[in-house]
């Protein structure tokens, strides 16, 4: 039981962690695919 709780925290941790790194690289849809020719906000 005990490995399966360990288990469960390093995926909440990693989980976590990826969610942070991914979003503050900057490889969002919206910025890779746009350009000076479109508005995607007002």
């Amino acid at each position: 039981m005990k490995a399966f709780l360990m288990a469960v925290v390093a995926l909440i941790v990693i989980s976590a962690a990826a969610n942070f790194a991914l979003n503050n690289a900057g490889f969002s849809s919206a910025g890779m695919t746009s350009n000076s020719n479109v508005r995607l906000s007002d």
